[in-house]
């Protein structure tokens, strides 16, 4: 079974994104380089930011979100981010109306049941848990292995939280990996059992 890991882009307060849900400059290290990231010609980074994130994306089976990420993407048209197999959806709500249901999407009710099912999913690949309230969820509940964080060097004054509404005290080891690219601070941190 693979690892679980809660990973973001946050900004140096602890925020993934605006009030108003938008990331503002924490992406701007995704086109500040010279090496493209993907296919798609948009993504250029620093070289020392491609060998950290294009090794981590590709050991990425399955994505769990939460239905919040879900819209604002508009489901990614039903094509999972970056190359990944499969997106578990945390949602009490059923999939949209007109959903294609041979999309590799899967609604799950619940924290413990959407690891499972990504387990289950992604095998011996990474289960990648987006930071947020659904981050910090499976972090409470004992379920994440490693916490990845690229920071960009931004100060957002509020908006949500890295950790969403985690309100105990969690340990991580100290960081195995810190890499400096272009515009961020790639970190890679076990969570202390």
């Amino acid at each position: 079974m693979g690892k679980v890991v809660m990973y973001a882009t946050v900004s140096v307060d602890g925020f993934i994104a605006d009030e108003d849900d938008q990331p503002g400059p924490l992406f701007d290290w995704l086109t500040s380089g010279d090496v493209p990231l993907d296919d798609s010609g948009v993504l250029k980074v620093s070289q020392a930011s491609h060998d950290v994130i294009r090794s981590y994306w590709d050991e990425i089976g399955v994505t769990i979100c939460g239905r919040r990420v879900f819209d604002l993407t508009d489901g990614w048209d039903g094509t999972p981010p970056s190359g990944i197999d499969h997106v578990v959806v945390v949602t009490h709500r059923p999939p949209p109306e007109g959903w294609d249901p041979a999309a590799p999407f899967h609604f799950v009710d619940g924290i413990e049941a959407a690891v499972a099912a990504a387990q289950e999913l992604a095998g011996d690949r990474t289960v990648e848990v987006a930071a947020g309230d659904v981050g910090g969820q499976a972090l409470a509940a004992g379920l994440v292995d490693e916490v990845r964080m690229d920071v960009a060097p931004v100060v957002l004054g509020s908006g949500r939280r890295f950790f969403g509404s985690v309100d105990a005290q969690h340990l991580l080891e100290d960081p195995d990996v810190v890499i400096r690219g272009e515009r961020v601070l790639h970190l890679r941190y076990r969570v202390r059992r």
